[in-house]
């Protein structure tokens, strides 16, 4: 997977939100808001350019108390929603 080009992480009134940008605004209306966990996971797939649930969750494990299985469904579902939206592809 990779997130879509012309979406970009931004900081609006001290609330991170993705932003289309370019032709991408013209087609999406709207922002995105994301807590940090999710703001992170962004950040992550944005650096490894093409992912994986499994690349993600490993990363996030390593900076998060959490266990294997809870971070690979949670960002599953994270990444899916994210997909019915057309940021990530």
């Amino acid at each position: 997977m990779k997130l879509k080009s012309g979406f970009v992480l931004r900081e609006v009134c001290g609330q991170k939100v993705i932003v289309a940008e370019g032709l991408e605004a013209v087609d999406f209306g709207h922002l995105i808001s994301l807590n940090d966990s999710a703001a992170n996971i962004w950040q992550i797939a944005q650096q490894q350019g093409d992912f994986t649930v499994d690349s993600i969750a490993q990363e996030i494990c390593q900076q998060y108390d959490i266990d294997l299985n809870t971070a690979q469904n949670d960002i599953k579902s994270l990444l899916e929603s994210w997909k019915n939206l057309g940021i990530v592809e």
